[in-house]
């Protein structure tokens, strides 16, 4: 038996609605009717046959009525659901994947449930890869044009010029440069430049992507001893080692990371500096990766751990003494275990 289906007609030329039946014969859509539209006195009869796997039907929806596309843009509008149904079970026709996991709660959980469980493995894993992977693909004028736009921001908003003597300046920066580079690391050191700052929110010390190593006044005066700033210095070139200041960057912005790398243009991840560099909290994973370039750095040039440790010993003293948490500590967590590691290390 034959279901015949009431729908509207539209050739998607014009906007004239055209009433007529529609039926399924041996794999065929017919349809049929006097053409009349509402308010028309026209006549003409309308007929058009098609075969039905040409027919594109649109999904269930609880409020719109279905639509039955032709290839050349004409279409139909159902208007008798429950007859269109019986007509679509009597010719075997079922929604897609897609749309059948979309009437099934069930389905439609599972789904959401799948695309949290991608999201979190992307969050944790693959974007840190990711990240890792554009950062050192970046050219070195991104990363100077970036390190140039942050300390900028951070001279007018954070730091002040330096009240260290410069003689003192000068011996700290010609210590450092002499330290040769651990073997792991190919006995080539990153670029870089230390840059002498009075800060204005208390001890701290963090490596630009550009290569610029920023030293506070106040945390030379809190070790008030060589080889612990040798120590702070090192561990701040393991985060240029490693592109981690811009691999943070990469991560907190990534979509204007992605259009970075294809279009040049770094305003996005720029935009996204001071924050980051306000709140820069890098993981554990990452932080040992410092630590042990640190650690191969000493290591290298014969001198003692014991002077990395005291970093964040002396840190720690200070955060026990009740005076608060210093920002280098509070962006390089330290802890009893950190410290052993250090001193610990092969």
């Amino acid at each position: 038996m034959t279901t015949a289906v009431a729908a509207f007609y539209f050739d998607g030329k014009t906007s004239r609605r055209h009433v007529v039946t529609l039926e399924v014969i041996d794999g065929m859509a017919r349809i049929y009717g006097s053409g009349q539209n509402a308010g028309d006195t026209d006549t003409a009869p309308v007929e058009r046959v098609c075969p039905i796997a040409q027919l594109r039907v649109s999904e269930r929806l609880s409020r719109a009525a279905r639509k039955v596309t032709y290839p050349d843009g004409a279409y139909l509008e159902i208007q008798d659901q429950a007859a269109f149904a019986a007509l679509l079970e009597s010719t075997s026709h079922r929604d897609s994947l897609v749309v059948r996991m979309q009437q099934n709660w069930r389905a439609t959980l599972a789904a959401a449930a799948a695309l949290i469980a991608v999201l979190a493995v992307s969050y944790l894993y693959l974007l840190p890869a990711a990240s890792g992977l554009i950062a050192h693909s970046l050219p070195v004028s991104v990363e100077q044009r970036i390190g140039d736009g942050a300390l900028d921001f951070l001279d007018k908003h954070i730091l002040a010029p330096t009240a260290l003597p410069a003689a003192q300046q000068a011996a700290i920066a010609a210590r450092f440069t002499m330290l040769t580079a651990p073997m792991a690391q190919m006995n080539e050191l990153p670029p870089y430049e230390i840059v002498f700052r009075k800060s204005r929110i208390g001890p701290n010390a963090f490596a630009l992507p550009s290569g610029q190593i920023v030293l506070t006044d106040e945390i030379v005066t809190l070790l008030n001893d060589d080889d612990a700033v040798m120590g702070v210095l090192a561990h701040e070139l393991g985060h240029l080692q490693g592109r981690h200041l811009m691999r943070r960057l990469i991560q907190s912005s990534a979509i204007g990371a992605a259009a970075t790398v294809l279009f040049g243009d770094v305003s996005a991840v720029i935009a996204n500096i001071p924050t980051v560099l306000l709140d820069m909290k890098y993981s554990r994973d990452v932080e040992r990766e410092a630590d042990d370039y640190a650690i191969a750095l000493f290591k290298a040039n014969g001198m003692s751990r014991q002077k990395l440790a005291y970093v964040f010993e002396k840190l720690g003293e200070k955060e026990a003494s009740g005076h608060g948490v210093p920002p280098y500590l509070s962006s390089h967590p330290a802890s009893a275990e950190r410290v052993q590691r250090i001193l610990n290390a092969p």
